[in-house]
């Protein structure tokens, strides 16, 4: 049999991890897939459970809606719960255990990483596994002050304490603080998902404005902040960062990031 790694969520059809870890496959000559497969909340137990037997399982990726679920059903070995709190990547240790990691927030750092981010404020919409890691990364590099906005604000505020973050937590109507980086962490712009409706006037001129999703890429969001001239950076970078690191945990091989703007033409068609 073909080794194999796959992507699991609900929903699934969306996803562009199997076209990146395909690339990736195919540049280095390695003989093994990467699958796009459903898995739904209730059947997220079962999924593991069948894994477990699979010798020719690598591992997995996780988006929504399991990032912080599948953390009970597979071991924690880096102290993943107690940091960030989600997991988005699963993989088979050398002993067979099944083991629960984050790729997500160094991802999502990677194409900021030459940002003076030290005192300044943040704006986070959404409070879930991505916002988890999204915070994970800005109190690693000392972020002044995050504003959440969600639906859930006891939620957003209990999020901001566990990080020890200086902040507020508002509802997701709230208008804009003039913050100077703004991340949409939610699946709002998405697909099949309600807009993200967001007056951008208060925001600086240098302000980044950060759009995680990437189905569609061009999202509402990205288009008012590029209206405004605003940098802005698509949710295809956290994709293709977090892959890699994921991709090396898999297959063992580092991916061939030289080639990352043919690997973004063929994620555009």
């Amino acid at each position: 049999m073909t080794a194999y790694a796959e992507v699991i969520g609900d929903p699934i059809a969306h996803s562009k991890s199997p076209l990146i870890h395909g690339f990736w496959l195919k540049a280095l000559g390695i003989d093994a897939e990467y699958r796009a497969t459903h898995v739904t909340p209730d059947g997220l137990a079962a999924y593991f459970d069948a894994r477990r037997g699979d010798p020719d399982w690598r591992g997995c990726n996780i988006t929504i809606p399991h990032k912080q679920a599948a953390l009970d059903l597979v071991e924690d070995r880096g102290g993943v719960r107690a940091t960030i709190g989600a997991i988005n990547t699963v993989v088979r240790a050398e002993d067979g255990v099944l083991v629960g990691t984050n790729t997500d927030a160094g991802g999502f750092y990677a194409p900021i990483a030459g940002l003076d981010l030290e005192g300044r404020h943040a704006v986070v919409v959404g409070a879930g596994g991505g916002a988890r890691a999204i915070l994970f990364a800005l109190s690693r590099v000392g972020i002044g002050r995050v504003t959440i906005l969600n639906r859930n604000v006891l939620k957003a505020a209990a999020l901001l304490s566990s990080f020890g973050i200086k902040g507020d937590a508002l509802p997701l109507a709230s208008p804009l603080p003039p913050a100077d980086l703004l991340v949409n962490a939610s699946a709002l712009g998405m697909k099949g998902q309600p807009p993200l409706e967001l007056d951008l006037s208060p925001l600086p001129e240098h302000a980044v404005v950060y759009d995680i999703v990437y189905a569609p890429l061009e999202t509402e969001l990205l288009a008012q902040a590029r209206e405004r001239e605003l940098d802005t950076v698509d949710g295809l970078e956290m994709l293709v960062g977090q892959a890699a690191l994921a991709f090396e945990l898999f297959f063992g091989a580092e991916p061939p990031r030289d080639r990352d703007e043919e690997l973004r033409e063929l994620l555009l068609k």
